[in-house]
């Protein structure tokens, strides 16, 4: 019986030397450009090469297929907001929990929403590319970043901020995702991030170790 075949969403090689870096870096740019132009479905490997200028022989030595392609533009779009908000989070240590919820938040949305057309087109395709796994991987950086952030406040937190990390990263991931697969329209989607910079106030103010107020006798 013939066996299955399972394809790889795998790139071939890392390009070492700057033209190859230069090559790699313009298929990436023209399958995203492909994916927003025809979708998924009509997204061929001879359509990115003629895009990005390159020979499909070229592209095959470092993308062996479509889903290849695709696995990579979805990786380096999460690595894109992880490294935001780890940005974001550096900025705000030592700073009041509202005033991190608040930064945190905002990055977040305007790293995952500030091309809405790309996060819809990425989202379409996403569970065909080993999505868990890259999800996780960006999940797993955000949530180290803000945990680092949080032990630093100045309203110490009664939650491990680690947990306190990984409750606010499933909100905004929640909140994001539903904005993005609803095709919320702006003036909701700014209603939505105002209302989910409360919530994380809310949470992270609820969970610190503020001192408690004896009553007068």
């Amino acid at each position: 019986m013939p066996q299955p075949v399972h394809e790889s969403f795998e790139p071939r090689k890392t390009p070492v030397q700057a033209r190859a870096t230069v090559s790699v870096e313009s298929i990436l740019e023209a399958t995203l450009q492909v994916l927003l132009d025809v979708g998924q479905a009509r997204l061929t490997t001879t359509r990115v090469a003629e895009r990005a200028g390159v020979s499909v022989g070229t592209l095959y030595q470092y993308f062996p297929n479509k889903s290849a392609l695709l696995k990579t533009v979805m990786e380096r779009h999460l690595a894109e907001i992880a490294t935001v908000v780890e940005a974001a989070c550096a900025a705000l240590h030592g700073q009041p929990l509202a005033a991190m919820a608040e930064g945190v938040v905002r990055e977040f949305l305007r790293a995952k929403l500030g091309n809405i057309r790309k996060s819809m087109a990425l989202y379409a395709f996403s569970y065909d590319v080993d999505r868990a796994r890259i999800v996780k991987c960006m999940s797993d950086r955000i949530r180290a970043a803000m945990a680092t952030m949080l032990r630093t406040s100045v309203e110490p937190l009664g939650t491990d901020p680690a947990v306190a990390a990984a409750m606010l990263g499933d909100m905004m991931a929640g909140v994001s995702r539903r904005m993005v697969e609803a095709e919320v329209p702006k003036k909701q989607a700014d209603a939505m991030q105002r209302e989910l910079v409360i919530a994380a106030t809310a949470y992270l103010q609820a969970s610190s170790l503020k001192p408690t107020r004896r009553p007068c006798r």
